[in-house]
């Protein structure tokens, strides 16, 4: 077998067992909202059940191929993933410890083109927020937002907007796409790092 189809059958079988490791997270998705138009727009594009999947591969993309956290001692331990859609007001979602929040009133307005698709990368972005570390509460929210929205860019979705390289989301995600360019695994370091503060 050749050196190069060796390396490509071990990343297979890292990124299969990483996946197993993050198969035994249970994910569910619920719509507390379905009363309101952003709730019926969710149902009718997106829906619960794609949701739950989207939550579980996302999470093995991130742990797999971002973080490249192949052991689960490198991962947070996390038994379940939760999204909750509902009117939230203000932002478009929000992450508390393993709960997404999915705002309706958000999913309703949103005019920026294929609703399913943004979702997606909102879910994308929210999923990180549940297996990234954080340096214990101290890490700058710019870097943990700009992380999420690396993510989201990685994953294939459009992220949000931003000004500075450290104010987060889009221009963040895109300097560390950057950083990452001229040293692989950098975003991978970087997340493993404020592990512990």
């Amino acid at each position: 077998m050749k050196l190069h189809h060796l390396a490509a059958a071990a990343s297979h079988l890292l990124l299969a067992l990483a996946a197993t490791a993050v198969a035994v997270v249970t994910f569910t998705a619920t719509n507390t909202a379905s009363n309101t138009t952003g709730g019926q727009r969710f149902d009718q594009a997106v829906g619960v059940a794609y949701s739950t999947q989207v939550l579980s591969n996302a999470s093995t993309f991130i742990c797999s191929v971002v973080f490249n956290q192949t052991r689960p001692a490198d991962r947070k331990p996390v038994a379940a993933i939760s999204l909750v859609v509902a009117d939230a007001g203000g932002a478009a979602a929000f992450t508390s410890d393993d709960t997404i929040t999915l705002n309706a009133l958000y999913v309703g307005n949103y005019s920026g083109g294929d609703v399913k698709a943004e979702v997606t990368g909102v879910l994308f972005h929210e999923t990180t927020h549940v297996w990234q570390w954080d340096g214990q509460g101290q890490a700058d929210g710019g870097l943990i937002e700009g992380v999420a929205d690396y993510v989201r860019l990685k994953a294939g979705y459009a992220p949000g907007e931003g000004d500075r390289w450290d104010q987060g989301y889009d221009v963040t995600a895109r300097f560390l796409d950057y950083c990452d360019s001229l040293e692989p695994g950098f975003v991978a370091l970087l997340n493993a790092k404020m592990k512990d503060g």
